[in-house]
Parts: structure tokens; sequence; C-alpha cells
């Protein structure tokens, strides 16, 4: 795909690009925890955008969409938000840099990749960091990593208009291979911890269900967070989200909640700490253990903090009857979209077998699977 893109980019601009692999990723724990300012465990995967760009005469961006076989052209200086959509997000990049003062000139864009749209591994924030990168060497910006990712991430929030967190472009260009990125949401403090058993695989399952749900609760489980954050300031000073929160002071204020309320908040609290035991398991290299607390965040996910689905229950439960499938939950902002499975590779033809016998008796599709494994953040590509 790499030589493909970088063939249509000579064909259509008769220019030599550089070219840059911007990573999808994996969230392996800590869900809806990061606008609560809490911890997350993401890692960059195989799956990727890959950009052809190079500066061009003028003042225009030229884009192209190989995947669609789309083009589109804006002005550098006034990017105006397109109907297509998909032109957004490299506008979007464009936009901050202007507003950041960075002196960007014209240039030509092809970019095209593998990461399966919609299935939780954030293509946008492939798109947006990876064009943020490629503009920042092609023009020499001097823009440090942590700026590529504050800007890549206020381009989505503000062009695209979709309130995201900041880990998906973080782990973008921070990521590192057979690792995964503590990050706390809050300070942007990070750690590295070691991925490497070998015999270990990453395995999304699709259910193929459009989140059409998950916008709008998203939206619903934030004020919930944020009501429970005003009971407990009364009774703490100073607290300013659940991330501040014990699970002992949650349970002495229990009698001012609202039942849903503290269920939000007692997942929240519990998905916090989780994050933190499965930081200690991999110290270990205690993956067993690692896997028990996946499965701990899917029941919390689907039982207190309700945003799974029958789907994505049939999934998890068919790859809980495989002898080693150490651990499932889903990902993502929920329902819909996929699971993700901590698997032996000696057992993955059976997860395959399993997920997608029960899955297709029951809905009468089958679901799409993607085996993946943990790479290095956005980078030059040399061929």
């Amino acid at each position: 795909m790499v030589r493909q893109i970088q063939a249509k980019f000579r064909s259509l601009f008769k220019d030599e690009p550089i070219l840059v692999r911007s990573p999808g990723r994996v969230n392996l724990i800590g869900e809806h925890t990061d606008y609560n300012e809490g911890f997350v465990l993401p890692a960059a995967v195989d799956k990727a955008i890959y950009f052809a760009v190079a500066p061009k005469k003028g003042a225009v961006g030229s884009l192209h969409a190989f995947d669609l076989d789309q083009s589109h052209e804006f002005e550098i200086a006034r990017p105006v938000r397109s109907d297509k959509g998909w032109p957004n997000y490299l506008m979007g990049v464009v936009d901050q840099l202007g507003k950041a003062g960075a002196a960007v000139g014209g240039f030509a864009c092809v970019f095209g990749g593998d990461i399966p749209i919609g299935s939780g591994m954030s293509s946008s924030a492939a798109i947006e960091a990876g064009l943020a990168f490629s503009l920042n060497r092609i023009f020499s910006l001097g823009l440090d990593p942590l700026k590529l990712v504050k800007l890549a991430q206020k381009a989505e929030n503000e062009f695209v208009g979709v309130r995201c967190g900041i880990m998906d472009q973080f782990i973008n260009i921070f990521g590192r291979p057979r690792s995964v990125l503590k990050l706390d949401c809050r300070s942007l403090d990070h750690q590295y911890f070691p991925f490497e058993r070998a015999d270990l695989r990453i395995v999304l399952c699709d259910t193929l269900v459009k989140r059409e749900l998950a916008a709008s609760e998203y939206n619903v489980r934030r004020a919930q967070c944020e009501a429970g954050v005003k009971i407990l300031a009364k009774h703490a000073p100073g607290l300013l989200s659940l991330r501040d929160v014990s699970l002992e002071l949650l349970e002495a204020q229990r009698s001012e909640f609202d039942p849903i309320i503290y269920k939000r908040c007692d997942y929240v609290v519990h998905e916090n700490l989780r994050v933190e035991e499965a930081c200690s398991d991999l110290k270990k290299g205690d993956f067993t253990a690692f896997g028990r607390r996946m499965n701990g965040s899917h029941d919390g996910l689907r039982d207190d903090y309700q945003v799974s689905c029958r789907e994505l229950d049939v999934l998890v439960e068919a790859a809980g009857d495989v002898p080693g499938v150490l651990g499932a939950r889903m990902m993502g902002a929920g329902f819909g979209g996929c699971t993700i499975n901590l698997v032996e590779e000696t057992a993955i033809e059976a997860l395959k077998e399993g997920v997608v016998k029960s899955y297709k008796d029951i809905f009468g599709r089958e679901p799409k699977i993607y085996i993946s494994s943990l790479r290095s953040g956005t980078d030059i590509i040399k061929i």
C-alpha cells in the first residue's frame, strides 16, 4: 500500500514525497476514564494510515484520499469545512497550525490505509496526527511531540466538532513497539510497560454495529459523572473529578446518590484502580491476572456503566469459553464497535471459530476479526 500511495502521489503531483506511517491504536484497559481525568492503557498497532506529502508552490493544500479516490483543494490561510467529511480532519490540522502561528505553505498529500473505519481503532487520530507530523517535518516547524498531540486533538475538537479526549492522538505520537503506555489524562504524565510475551496476540472482533447511541449516551455519562463529583465535593473540598475519589469516600456518601449516578461513579473509580493493578501485572509478567482485569472491565461497562450491547456481550461470552483467551472486553465508547481479546497464539483459530459460530447463530451474520501486534508511533518510512 505504501508503494501504491507513493506511486499515486508521483502520478498526481510529479514530485517526490516524504512517506509517513501513522498508526491506529487499541486501549487495553481504562475505558471512559479519560474525561474523568483518570488513567488509560493504550498501545499503537500495526494497522495504520500512510501519507505521501511534499511542499508545493502557492498557498493551496491539495489532498487526495487514496482509498476513496477523491480529491480536495483548499486555501491554506482559510480552510472551510467540507460536506465530504474526510477533508475536515486534515484541514483542521492546518487550521490549528495557522492559529499557532506556524509557517505552513502550500503542500500536496496522498493518504490511505488499512485501519478499519468504525472499528474503534481511531483512524481519525491517525489522520490528524499523521498530517501534523508530516507538515512539521516538511516545513521544519520545530514543534515538539506533545505540541503535535495537542494540536491534532484540537483539530478534531474545533474543526471536526468531536469532543474527543487526548488519548488517541497521544498514543499515535508516543507509541512504542512491544509496549503499552499508561497515560495520566490530567497531567499527561506517562509511563511505558512491557508487553513482550511472544505467544500473545491482540485480537479485535468487530460487531459491525454502528455506534448510533454512542455520541448521545457519551454526553449523558459525562453529565452523570459530573453530577457525582458535585455531591462528593461537598465532603471533600478541592475534589475536581472522579480521578480524586476513593472507594471509601464514594461508599460513605452512597445514601446521597441516585442509584444510577452511584453506579456510574462506582464503575469509574474501580476502572482507574484496574488500570493501576493491570500495570502491576505487566511488571510481573502476569498476563493471566491482566486478562482478569480486562474481564472485570467488561463486567463493569456492561452492568454499571451500561454502555455495552447484546452483540458485544455475545462476543465477550463466546471468547470466554475458549481456552487460551486470557481476557476479553468491549473497547471504546460502546453500543457497537469491537471487543478486544488477549489471546495465546495457539488459540486464535479456536477463538475465530467460537465467536463466528455464536455470533452467526444469534444475529445471522459474521463478525470481522483483526489480529494486531503492537508497533511504534508515527514516523518516517524509508523504502
